[in-house]
């Protein structure tokens, strides 16, 4: 699958102001801009394992495409919501618990690269991740 693999962030677009919008503060965001995230992915049918891997924290989620669950992201924000596969690309909708914002995520193989794109609030952050 164009997924599977282990992907290491190689640059990121807008991410600080993603993540003010998102109520992160100031020493966390610039502690994120160098996390040197490392993202496993295997995919087994509808079933992926994502192992997030970085300065900051070790995390495992397993999820089924379009079967809801609830995830935390790294600095404790709670969210819910699901995958789908929607042409080659993974499009993640979740749902903030804290206020019921909602946040979209899509991954995609592009040229080599694992493009994660996010939107929160109108804000739109591209991190790019190269094969290892």
């Amino acid at each position: 699958m164009a997924f599977d693999g282990t992907w290491k962030v190689d640059r990121s677009e807008n991410y600080d102001k993603f993540m003010e919008k998102m109520g992160i503060n100031m020493v966390k965001r610039k502690l994120a801009a160098h996390d040197n995230l490392k993202l496993m992915i295997t995919q087994e049918g509808n079933k992926f394992t994502v192992k997030e891997s970085s300065t900051f924290r070790n995390a495992e989620i397993v999820f089924d495409l379009g079967v809801a669950f609830n995830y935390s992201l790294a600095d404790g924000t709670e969210l819910s919501g699901t995958w789908s596969l929607e042409g080659g690309k993974l499009v993640g909708k979740f749902q903030r618990v804290d206020n019921g914002n909602e946040l979209s995520a899509v991954r995609e193989v592009a040229g080599g690269e694992l493009v994660q794109t996010y939107v929160y609030e109108g804000v739109e952050a591209k991190r790019v991740f190269k094969k290892e």
